[in-house]
């Protein structure tokens, strides 16, 4: 193994960056062996008022420290997630029971998304002259500032990427942070935070607890003067609901039933190993996985019989190493949705090509990857996410068709085309009703892309992460306009009267040579 399970010195180590003084705990399950991991500080509503007062002291000094700094601070931090990835991967599949290479994924996009807007928010956010509503009489310009607090909410499923990916706009931006995190995720995201503060980022800016939602997760978002949620769309709407009674904005990645389009122009082998791995991935508990499969008829007797076979031929296991290829789902509540989709589908004449048992012999809440045919509204696994190893196979009649089953979701979040021509690809993937949509890839290609934006539409979510949207989302604007004296604006009936003729005049001219 080129891990090793978390010991307890590690992982008091960890949970001593928790702002907890509650004197209560929680237990936090190893998914791999059912045992207790760790008993988890809890903290309570007064720690987050005082870590957020605590992160709006240091906010201020880390504001006025300039870019530079603050780009120095977090390229060191890139390094040291690098360096200490070994750490890192054996946090993320401790706490979530992913394989090592999915762990992987997690530490890639997390340094990833720290580099990029390390060097970008200077870019993004230094503000400067815009075009003027009167050229020459007027001068125009916009400035940028932190929101102040940000109040982070991310789940257990992907901690290490999904925090990182939202905390190092919000730092580069030169807020402070206030983050909760999954009881299940905690230590993956503390240890992320070492690297950061190692780096030299103040302790005080980005506090991390944990606690019930209801409790902490509300107390987060009253404290903050902005929210990024990650989780589900019933929680996220709670939370939206609480931040728009207080007038603050919100961003959102919530839910998704994704849906992936393989056309029939594919080559099926290598179609089906690569949809294997975007419907399986972290044993498909992750919000942009694929748990919808439209195969043309075309290539259905092809594909359908190589995807049931190379789904068939995963390897299943908790090794710390890159031995396996599905993991194990994460909690006991994961294990028990999963195979209450199963049962149900298969109660209600679902087909099993694939899969369709759990494992454990394997550790307490392994389960198959599964595929199903078959699969009718009437089954809960039909249009409702179920966030495992489960996914349903429909052949439809051509690309009209596709569309429009894809489309037919409450969700947007994320879409896959897979196509032997590129061309034909795009233009099937620019008819689909999602924030994200990858071609010859199931996920991995729009959520490495951190230039770009990321985020749902429908019930999948509101706002971006990623790109210049996800840096702007955690600045205020203002706008700066002067008088340059060249032109005194009409005040008064006769000053109108003199000067509208030449304020027409110049609009048309500005049409004219297409001037903004």
């Amino acid at each position: 193994m080129s891990g090793s399970m978390l010991q307890r010195a590690e992982t008091d180590a960890l949970t001593a960056g928790l702002t907890a003084t509650s004197g209560r705990t929680a237990s936090v399950i190893a998914p791999f062996t059912g045992d207790v991991l760790h008993e988890l500080p809890l903290s309570s509503a007064q720690d987050v008022q005082d870590a957020a007062a605590a992160a709006r002291v240091a906010q201020a000094s880390w504001w006025a420290a300039g870019w530079r700094h603050r780009r120095a601070v977090l390229l060191r931090a890139h390094d040291l997630l690098l360096e200490r990835r070994e750490l890192l991967l054996d946090a993320v599949q401790t706490e979530t029971g992913k394989t090592r290479g999915q762990a992987f994924e997690e530490v890639f996009n997390s340094a990833g998304a720290t580099r990029y807007n390390a060097l970008a928010a200077r870019r993004v956010l230094a503000g400067g002259a815009r075009r003027a509503g009167i050229p020459l009489v007027l001068r125009t310009r916009v400035h940028y500032r932190p929101k102040g607090i940000v109040g982070v909410i991310t789940p257990w499923n992907y901690p290490l990427s999904l925090a990182v990916m939202d905390i190092a706009p919000a730092l580069a931006a030169g807020n402070g942070i206030v983050q909760k995190a999954d009881n299940q995720g905690a230590l993956s995201i503390l240890a992320a935070r070492r690297c950061f503060t190692d780096a030299g980022l103040p302790e005080a800016l980005w506090a991390v607890v944990a606690g019930d939602g209801d409790e902490i997760g509300n107390a987060v978002v009253d404290a903050g003067d902005y929210v990024s949620f990650t989780g589900s769309t019933a929680t996220g709407a709670r939370v939206a609901q609480r931040a728009a009674g207080r007038l603050i904005p919100a961003s959102m990645e919530l839910g998704g039933k994704n849906p992936l389009i393989v056309l029939d122009d594919v080559d099926p082998a290598k179609a089906a190993a690569d949809a294997a791995y975007a419907c399986f991935s972290a044993a498909g508990q992750l919000c942009v996985s694929m748990e919808r499969v439209f195969v043309l008829r075309g290539v259905a007797d092809r594909f359908i019989p190589a995807f049931a076979e190379r789904v068939a031929s995963l390897r299943l296991g908790s090794d710390l190493a890159y031995t396996t290829d599905v993991g194990s789902l994460a909690t006991k509540a994961q294990l028990e949705r999963v195979l209450a989709h199963l049962d149900d589908a298969v109660a209600h004449g679902a087909t099993v090509l694939a899969g369709g048992h759990a494992r454990p012999e394997l550790g307490p809440y392994f389960v198959e990857p599964t595929v199903l045919t078959d699969v009718t509204s009437e089954m809960q696994c039909f249009a409702h996410e179920t966030f495992g190893p489960l996914v349903a196979v429909t052949v439809v009649e051509g690309e009209d068709a596709a569309i429009a089953a894809a489309n037919d979701s409450e969700f947007g979040l994320n879409a896959s085309v897979f196509a032997g021509s590129r061309a034909r690809g795009l233009r099937v993937a620019a008819r689909l009703k999602a924030g994200s949509v990858n071609v010859n890839e199931g996920y991995r290609a729009t959520f490495s892309s951190v230039d770009a934006p990321m985020g749902g539409v429908k019930r999948s979510g509101l706002g971006r992460r990623n790109g210049p949207e996800g840096l702007l989302r955690y600045a205020e604007s203002t706008t700066i306009a002067s008088a340059t004296g060249l032109l005194q604006l009409p005040r008064t009936a006769s000053e109108f009267r003199r000067l509208a003729p030449a304020m027409l005049l110049l609009l048309r001219t500005l049409k004219a040579v297409r001037r903004r």
